[in-house]
């Protein structure tokens, strides 16, 4: 309950602000749908058709709505100059390193004033000087609006294989280039990526040409399906791609999503296919006819959804398959498999579960790099083939290790970032495990020198803690009044990592404080952790997030009125529960590309794979559970709803922005209060991915504006 004396200071906040025009008017359609026996009422269903000209002007006027509100800030100008010198600095970000074989490293490397990333390669970490720019979105389309999704080089890294999409659609087509000339060759491969399943794509023995994943084309089936239905074709270089032959698929389910990988040698190769987003997972694996006595490239199942098993690899151990299981093990263990005369129980477990969480593993010829975290806070430890522990990487407290790419026996290339420390390669061995800083490391404008992190704990409704991590100028006072952000997600399995954030320093500088919620449905703490948090269980990660609301109110960091909560996509629908069932706990949210209409959201074409994580309406205690917390259905007439800014992309293929079109309606029409409720869509943009220089800097820079206006701030 709030205190007389701060609740005066929250209703303050929420008196009628000067100027501020009326949203533009939303006509109510009302359509009945019935569920299991409930009958629920839509008024805004016309709003899911974005062919429907009528939405397209609704979506315009909104846009000029916010953009008429977020530009007559007075402090914007002066926002989105130090956005802009945050994130526009011209000191390199190299990632996604690949190492192909001495002398020859490719990395993505993204350097303002460049829109997008480029694919470069070089002699090692340590000469960026000698860099060749491989293929550069920004000369293929001068707007930024295309972008490198992914990119794989040949097994002797003579070519390299790059997927591009436009206009943050997620929608790429292969293109071949060769590396020591940068020639383009004429093979292309279209739909290989997507925004649903994504897209993978390994070389074969030799280079001669590479497996890949594919959407249905024109043709082979209809328009409902054409982003489901993923399938693993082989394509020779040089050849066209209507003769690219069929491998597996077929038999998958409609919301497989595909992953690919080979042994050393390229003779063998592992699909790992994962039944939509809920986190179970299958494994096949393609058996040349030379290995037993099969036909023609037969493709062997060795795991089966059940079996919970998380990762699996084919290098480096070859006849065998090195894989990581939670089956009786939440934190995870790694066993090995005889593939060619065994089944998951010939397996053996040679590294069990450790005291933190193993999110995946690297295998090399003699050692297993072992990738993990506590709490998020990430771990590696390195074991030899045997699993004898040869000891933990030395880490810096709280960081990340982001990437990791494995160059001769016992040496990798490790990324490692913190809140405080930005992005960073080092070279790491077995013999020495302390990280040595390559060349290949990020000078930032931003400096956290300043700034402390520290962790508290929540408890939540049913008496679970919760971890709740803070960054802070020190010496920061609590004394109820610093302006506070919380960021949450809780969702799919994710583990949230510490990251570094340039545009934080602003509203640090600004008196803020910043704070993430470790809340259930994410990884943190092992496979348990996220199920706890997903299906019919959903209610737990919102009644967490909601502790971590409390918490820094009970510790005096903040208090209601000063008091803000973000998130994204899964986190959109954090914030939508947020909003719903305690608009009295913040003052202002942010909310991007979320989803909120819980009924609806399997009739799109992400939202099917979703189904594995949230439920189905089909199931009546999925639709009891789901319908009980859906946003859009929680708008309650009437309610003081605290100010919020919901941003989206036209084009997002992982949630429809038809979510935050209805969302924003109903509590536009709900609201008793004066605050604003904002929809901001980007034309040129979906779901984040693959955004441009400039996209970001506008995003940031609304983000910021909004959040301390609405929370009582002047840029100083």
């Amino acid at each position: 309950m709030l205190t007389r004396t701060v609740a005066a200071s929250f209703l303050l906040m929420c008196a009628p602000l000067a100027g501020l025009a009326q949203p533009p008017a939303t006509a109510k359609k009302p359509v009945t749908d019935e569920y299991h026996g409930t009958k629920v009422v839509d008024d805004y269903r016309w709003l899911e058709n974005w062919d429907d000209p009528q939405v397209k002007s609704w979506s315009e006027a909104q846009n000029t709505h916010a953009r008429k509100y977020l530009d007559g800030i007075k402090d914007a100008a002066k926002i989105r100059a130090r956005i802009t010198a945050l994130l526009a600095d011209e000191s390199p970000e190299y990632f996604d390193l690949k190492y192909a074989k001495p002398g020859l490293l490719f990395a993505l490397k993204h350097q303002p004033p460049m829109q997008q990333p480029v694919l470069v390669v070089m002699p090692s970490a340590d000469e960026p000087q000698k860099e060749r720019v491989l293929v550069d979105p920004n000369a293929i389309d001068a707007g930024g609006g295309t972008t490198i999704d992914w990119y794989v080089p040949s097994p002797d890294g003579s070519m390299v294989a790059v997927s591009m999409s436009a206009g943050g659609s997620e929608s790429g087509d292969v293109h071949v280039y060769e590396t020591a000339t940068g020639a383009k060759l004429d093979d292309v491969i279209p739909r290989v990526n997507g925004g649903t399943a994504g897209g993978s794509l390994a070389w074969d023995e030799g280079g001669a040409g590479f497996y890949y994943t594919r959407y249905p084309r024109a043709g082979e089936r209809d328009g409902r399906d054409m982003d489901f239905f993923q399938q693993v074709y082989h394509h020779l270089i040089g050849t066209p791609t209507e003769s690219d032959a069929y491998e597996i698929g077929k038999d998958f389910p409609r919301i497989a999503l595909i992953e690919l990988s080979t042994s050393d040698d390229g003779k063998y190769v592992l699909a790992q296919v994962a039944n939509g987003d809920g986190g179970e997972y299958a494994h096949y694996i393609r058996i040349p006819s030379d290995a037993i006595s099969l036909d023609r490239g037969t493709w062997k199942q060795v795991t089966q959804f059940k079996d919970r098993v998380k990762f699996a690899s084919l290098r480096g151990s070859w006849p065998y398959m090195t894989f990581l299981s939670v089956q009786n093990a939440p934190k995870g263990q790694i066993g090995i498999l005889p593939v060619l005369t065994g089944d998951l129980a010939a397996a053996t477990y040679i590294i069990p579960e450790q005291d933190f969480v193993i999110d995946s593993f690297k295998r090399s010829a003699s050692y297993h790099w072992v990738l993990g975290h506590r709490g998020g806070i990430s771990e590696v430890q390195m074991f030899d083939v045997r699993g004898q522990v040869e000891g933990f990487i030395s880490l810096p407290p709280f960081s990340t290790v982001g990437g990791m790419t494995l160059l001769e026996d016992g040496k990798a290339l490790m990324q490692i970032e913190s809140y405080t420390e930005a992005p960073a390669w080092y070279h790491v061995s077995y013999s020495d495990v302390t990280p040595r800083k390559t060349k290949l490391a990020k000078k930032s404008p931003a400096d956290f020198s300043d700034c402390e992190v520290v962790r508290e704990t929540a408890v939540s409704k049913d008496g679970t803690k919760v971890p709740l991590t803070i960054l802070r100028r020190k010496g920061t006072k609590l004394d109820g009044s610093n302006p506070t952000l919380l960021w949450g997600y809780g969702g799919y399995g994710v583990v949230i990592s510490p990251a570094f954030r340039e545009p934080l320093r602003l509203w640090l500088d600004q008196g803020g404080v910043y704070a993430l919620a470790t809340i259930r449905g994410g990884g943190e703490f092992g496979d348990e952790w996220h199920l706890q948090g997903n299906l019919e269980r959903k209610q737990n990660v919102f009644d967490d997030f909601a502790a971590c609301m409390d918490r820094l109110i009970e510790l005096k960091y903040t208090n209601p009125s000063k008091l803000a909560i973000e998130g994204g996509s899964n986190g959109g629908l954090l914030m939508g529960a947020m909003i719903t069932q305690h608009p009295d706990k913040f003052r202002a949210c942010v909310s991007h590309v979320g989803i909120y209409d819980m009924l609806r959201v399997e009739l799109s074409s992400n939202g099917e794979f979703n189904t594995t994580e949230f439920g189905t309406v089909k199931n009546k205690k999925h639709f009891d559970a789901m319908y009980a917390y859906s946003p859009y259905h929680r708008v309650k007439d009437g309610t003081r709803y605290p100010s919020i800014l919901m941003m989206t992309g036209a084009n997002d293929p992982r949630v429809d922005p038809m979510q935050s079109r209805k969302m924003i309606a109903r509590l536009q029409a709900a609201t008793a209060s004066k605050n604003p409720i904002l929809l901001r869509t980007s034309a040129n943009a979906g779901h984040g991915i693959g955004s441009s220089l400039s996209q970001q800097i506008e995003r940031h820079t609304d983000r910021f504006t909004f959040l301390m206006h609405e929370l009582g701030m002047t840029y100083k």
